[in-house]
């Protein structure tokens, strides 16, 4: 058997791919809002069922941009999640604030909002949260603690697209979420994001900041970067769309199965996505238990022996890090249930192109 990953990218036919490529060399515009560009951005709209959005190089862009965006305070607050990419904190400190970690919810591992409001200070200025595998923040308690204290919410999606609550797109809470297109992402432009949101007013602002604040030929009107995404990415994107259903619909056989089968074993939990909510399908996590004979560790190894490669999606926790974890807030921070879960939670392989005999072979090692 062929090495087997966490997972695989979804690649379109490469002669269509070709095909649309002789569009883009006769256009020779391959960079710069070309048209490629402009189609698919329109398109995200729809699928993600948002009033606005973004198209960017990648997630990360798109993040900094986002935050940038929202004009915080320098050197402000910003209560986010430690068991999530590093990307998260890292661009939240790159933007002159300081990440503040707050614990997570044992059963989605998002943040749990029954935490977040004693991390509050007069200097916090906003709220990161992190919708983890696809499964989403409590956004109707967020959104309500950062009502009362009037802070800004920026939800982090990279693991969620196409997901939706009681039928709203995910994108539509909070002030902006970024959502990657990255290669290891159920939908991929092989490197991309998007930000979406709800505000008209944000349209001018985050073109610009994409474009280094160009407004024209002879209109610089802002400090901004390069966050703009290609030609070819976007006919990757274009093609993708009209493929990431039917990647879905096998990934919800694959987790049908997995369900059923490691459902048996004792010791192995299966986090459940919350009622009224879509699954995004991007990730399979367990979580090892105590009555399991063997750590999550020793599990990660054993796989090994058998040419299977799972992740140990998110360890080390990111208040692990040698660049946040001296930090005092971080030292006497209440993150019980990140420390717990950062050394239990195990995702499996989890792609359409899994056979059954290699998924037969995943369980019975479990």
């Amino acid at each position: 058997m062929d090495k087997v990953f966490v997972t695989r990218p979804l690649l379109p036919d490469l002669d269509c791919f070709v095909e649309q490529l002789s569009e883009v060399w006769r256009s020779k515009w391959l960079t710069n809002m070309g048209e490629k560009h402009n189609e698919l951005e329109k398109k995200l709209q729809k699928v993600l069922k948002v009033p606005y959005g973004s198209l960017f190089n990648n997630g990360t862009t798109a993040l900094l941009t986002a935050i940038k965006a929202l004009n915080l305070p320098f050197g402000s607050e910003v209560i986010t999640t430690p068991f999530t990419f590093a990307a998260t904190p890292h661009c939240i400190s790159w933007d002159n604030l300081k990440p503040v970690f707050c614990d997570i919810e044992p059963n989605t591992m998002t943040i749990d909002s029954e935490k977040i409001e004693k991390l509050i200070t007069p200097n916090t200025s906003a709220i990161v949260g992190v919708h983890v595998y696809g499964f989403p923040c409590d956004v109707e308690k967020i959104d309500k603690i950062a009502k009362k204290y009037n802070l800004k919410v920026i939800y982090d999606g990279a693991h969620a697209f196409s997901c939706e609550i009681n039928g709203k797109g995910i994108g539509t809470f909070g002030d902006i979420t970024m959502f990657s297109f990255h290669a290891t992402k159920l939908f991929n432009t092989i490197e991309g994001g998007y930000l979406s949101y709800n505000n008209p007013d944000m349209v001018r602002k985050i073109y610009n900041l994409r474009n280094f604040g160009i407004r024209s030929e002879e209109l610089v009107e802002e400090i901004g970067i390069n966050g703009k995404m290609n030609e070819l990415q976007a006919v990757i994107g274009l093609l993708n769309l009209k493929l990431f259903k039917k990647e879905q619909q096998k990934r919800a056989q694959i987790k049908a199965f997995y369900d059923e089968n490691i459902s048996k074993i004792k010791g192995i939990r299966i986090p459940k996505m919350p009622e009224n909510t879509t699954n995004s399908y991007q990730y399979y996590p367990i979580i090892i238990e105590d009555e399991y004979k063997i750590s999550r560790d020793e599990l990660y190894e054993k796989y090994k022996q058998f040419d299977i490669y799972t992740r140990k999606y998110f360890y080390p926790a990111c208040c692990d890090y040698e660049c946040y974890k001296n930090d005092l807030s971080v030292k006497f921070a209440d993150l019980s249930v990140v420390n717990d879960i950062k050394n239990r939670v195990l995702c499996l392989p989890f792609y359409g192109e899994l056979s059954k005999d290699t998924l037969h072979k995943i369980v019975g090692v479990l």
